[in-house]
């Protein structure tokens, strides 16, 4: 077997698909076409239109997976752009486009690192990834669904790599080894419309979300768990639906969110939101509602044999040893970690979501060498 894939081209080809969450619009399979050239068995899932994508090459242990998702957010007003975001354009060694970190670009560099490795013959285990499409929406029907499968099925994975973009300012400075988990909250205060003039008529909803909302912003969750920072929770929006001057609104709402550290879980924060909402409801004499989602709590990969692996690797192809980090937002390794240790190194993340998201060309090629190095390092020294 020749090696073949260029990490910058096939980075191109799935910029060009615009696969805005929920759409695919052929995206996986672009992604099924690579892997089955690479002698991967290839399984579809599809969730509510989802499409997901689970491909293994072997059958013995151990397992190293990938994850990542070939969705991505939408690219904001067009003529803002520097190059057009499905183009795939380069200039001057930057390709610019919707998901260039965030994260074909880390896809197209671990195809590109397994085509390199299977050219120099059969890894000692199995190889297998999980592509979804379904990271940057609710992450309902996607990785989430796929590991309740496989977790069900008794399918083993030893050890995961997501391709999320991890590096800060250089590539490879930075992995991360866990996540905050996230919850989103509605809040819904129900009143009695009136008019300005005649206050005992109506019941205004408006001081009693504001009541509530002191409570919450004023009540110190934690200070920080150890490897994490402190939980915060951020006020999202705040909406009446009311046009008039003179008219008390019927209902008022909010949306906030929070991301914990393992003080916390998704459970015991609607529980205390609830119970704060139940409180200032008696005292004000109006009913307030409260709604959460949240799709995972707060996770950690213990240091250990392969965090140590991830940063032995990197700091062997990069010269810099990258910092085990659990900021920034969530992603879909809080699932995986279900199933085994998980760790995310990819590419640096300073454009994603962002108007002319970019990334270096040869930063694509250098995490495809890094990401061939742990390959090989990981079937060489067994965890």
């Amino acid at each position: 077997m020749n090696a073949s894939v260029d990490p910058v081209r096939l980075t191109q080809d799935l910029i060009r698909i615009p696969s805005i969450t929920p759409a695919d619009e052929g995206a996986m399979d672009l992604v099924q076409a690579q892997l089955e050239r690479l002698g991967f068995a290839c399984r579809r899932m599809a969730f509510e239109g989802i499409e997901n994508l689970y491909a293994r090459r072997g059958s013995e242990g151990p397992n190293l997976c990938f994850a990542g998702h070939t969705d991505v957010v939408p690219p904001g007003p067009l003529d803002a752009w520097r190059h057009p975001p499905f183009a795939a354009e380069i200039e001057d060694g930057v390709l610019y486009g919707r998901g260039a970190a965030d994260m074909k670009g880390c896809i197209a560099a671990w195809i590109a690192a397994l085509d390199d490795v299977l050219a120099e013959g059969a890894v000692r285990g199995s190889l297998s990834l999980l592509i979804t499409g379904d990271e940057e929406g609710r992450a309902i029907h996607g990785t989430r669904a796929v590991v309740e499968v496989l977790r069900d099925e008794g399918e083993v994975i030893d050890a995961c790599v997501v391709g999320e973009p991890s590096s800060v300012l250089a590539l490879g400075d930075t992995i991360k080894i866990g996540r905050r988990g996230s919850l989103n909250a509605w809040i819904t205060v129900e009143g009695r419309q009136g008019h300005v003039a005649y206050p005992e008529r109506g019941a205004n909803p408006i001081p009693v979300l504001l009541d509530l909302l002191e409570v919450l912003r004023a009540h110190r969750l934690d200070d920080g768990f150890p490897e994490f920072p402190p939980s915060n929770l951020e006020i999202t929006t705040l909406d009446v639906g009311n046009p008039a001057t003179n008219v008390i609104p019927e209902k008022a709402t909010a949306r906030l969110n929070i991301r914990f550290n393992p003080n916390h879980s998704g459970e015991s924060l609607t529980r205390w939101l609830r119970e704060s909402a139940d409180h200032i409801a008696g005292l004000r004499a109006l009913p307030v509602r409260v709604e959460t989602l949240w799709s995972g709590d707060a996770f950690l990969t213990e240091p250990g044999p392969f965090v140590t692996l991830v940063q032995d690797t990197v700091e062997a192809v990069t010269g810099t040893r990258p910092v085990a980090s659990t900021s920034g937002g969530t992603s879909d390794a809080r699932f995986i970690r279900a199933l085994c240790p998980v760790v995310e190194l990819g590419l640096v993340g300073q454009t994603i979501h962002q108007i002319d998201e970019r990334v270096h060309v040869d930063e694509i090629a250098a995490l495809r060498d890094v990401y061939a190095a742990l390959i090989r390092r990981f079937f060489e020294q067994p965890l």
